[in-house]
């Protein structure tokens, strides 16, 4: 339940304020293009709280559903306007007016990321050295001859420092429909180029799981076999472990690591283990059946219910921290931006001709999700997400699709060729075509949130 509440709670936070900062930069431009604005509101439905600044014609508005928020502007399409207000009517305003107005909304949003990360890059980004662990035998990375103790270096020259650094340059340059250089120090302190071919990388998904796919792991530090977590009614609580025992043999061999008895339990789902354990300084032994469990392939594998215990400082070698100067900070920031659009749209073209599925599409449980999840891990990473976040919802209303930014840009080009608008009917059959097309969207996207869930 706290789970559900936190991720309420950043979802919301997140929702409030990249959309007050789009309507913020709809209302600037608005004001100082001399357009009248009416009312700015930041939620949807029964006014909350209203004010008035003295000397100042528009009404401030929190409203009751906190999903969206608008700015409401004099206009003759929607309401009989005063003589004397005509000359500050959005729709009697020139072209490059009303473009700039309806443009401002997303520019506001890629600000807001640039900026976002301008301060996170000056205060340091910390991370995890980019350090391969373990190579899947046959897939691309092993084609690549890319190998554990690699250390990366860079992405078709772009440098990374961190293994999430990594996931995301690499992700955006294997988008690009080309082959990617990636940079590395072997093992052995040797600089090498591995290539990654255009053609393997098209055939991969994108997403949290990409580099799994490519057959890259992180390297991790050994987890000594102490257990830290036994679940009730599960294999491992009904053999009688305890959390703080330390495995140290199964059917006679040496356990070192964890990961040497996850693979045995994996290994024989079924099957009776008989598993020693050192226990308040005393060794035991144990009958442990592991539980049968259907993977997606359709094979199966063992599960326990059980977890490791930790250390606190198993990462503290692998530790980076990444500081850049302000020049600097906000050139990377800029980067990044770009990056991320480019990769959005390079996605979204993708699933618009069948090559990436739809399945990278996120609704309000999935965002939801998303803001709770980096909010527990700290401030850094939830401001992370919600520079994401702000760019996806930038070019999300530059679509060319009515009733949203990038709608109403489309319209001003026409009429700015025509020399004239288009009639009001053509206008409200655009916009009843745009609404069916963002219901549509959004059903897909809460139908893949809830078959996420559902597995």
């Amino acid at each position: 339940m706290l789970a559900v509440l936190i991720n309420i709670a950043a979802f919301l936070v997140a929702i409030l304020l990249l959309v007050t900062i789009h309507e913020l930069g709809h209302f600037w431009v608005a004001r100082k293009l001399g357009v009248k604005v009416v009312r700015f509101s930041v939620g949807f439905g029964k006014a909350l709280y209203t004010w008035r600044r003295p000397g100042d014609d528009t009404e401030y508005v929190i409203a009751a559903l906190p999903l969206g928020g608008y700015v409401k502007m004099v206009d003759e399409r929607e309401e009989d306007v005063p003589p004397e207000d005509l000359p500050y009517a959005f729709n009697t305003q020139p072209v490059w007016k009303r473009s700039l107005i309806a443009v401002a909304g997303p520019a506001a949003n890629f600000l807001l990321a640039i900026m976002l990360y301008w301060g996170l890059l000056m205060a340091g980004e910390s991370g995890i050295r980019p350090e391969v662990g373990a190579v899947t035998p046959e897939s691309v990375a092993a084609e690549a001859e890319l190998a554990p103790g690699d250390v990366i270096q860079s992405v078709d020259g772009r440098g990374v420092a961190t293994w999430g650094g990594f996931w995301r340059v690499l992700l955006s340059a294997s988008l690009g429909g080309g082959d990617v250089d990636v940079a590395v120090i072997t093992a052995d302190g040797e600089r090498a180029v591995r290539t990654l071919p255009a053609a393997e990388l098209e055939t991969l998904g994108v997403g949290q799981g990409f580099l799994a796919q490519l057959g890259l792991e992180r390297y991790t530090p050994p987890i000594p076999p102490v257990l830290a977590e036994v679940v009730a009614e599960q294999p491992a609580a009904e053999a009688g472990l305890e959390p703080g025992d330390r495995i140290v043999a199964v059917d006679g061999s040496p356990i070192d690591g964890w990961m040497d008895f996850v693979e045995v339990v994996q290994a024989r789902p079924g099957e009776t283990l008989s598993v020693q354990v050192l226990r308040d300084g005393a060794e035991r032994v144990v009958e442990l059946t592991p539980r049968s469990v259907a993977r997606d392939d359709g094979s199966e594998i063992g599960r326990i219910g059980a977890g490791p215990k930790v250390p606190e400082d198993l990462f503290a070698d692998l530790q980076v921290l990444v500081r850049h100067g302000p020049v600097d900070a906000f050139g990377e920031a800029l980067r990044r931006v770009g990056d991320l659009s480019v990769m959005t749209l390079r996605l979204v073209g993708r699933m618009l001709v069948g090559t990436a599925s739809v399945e990278n599409l996120s609704g309000p449980i999935g965002i939801a999700g998303a803001a709770g999840k980096t909010a527990s891990f700290g401030v850094q990473p939830y401001l992370e997400f919600l520079a994401l976040l702000s760019v996806s919802l930038g070019l999300l209303n530059l679509l060319p699709i009515p009733v949203l930014d990038g709608g109403q840009l489309l319209y001003f080009a026409v009429e700015a060729v025509r020399g004239r608008p288009l009639s009001e009917e053509v206008q409200a059959y655009g916009q009843r075509l745009g609404l069916l097309l963002i219901l549509c969207l959004m059903t897909l996207a809460f139908y893949v949130d809830i078959a996420r869930i559902f597995g």
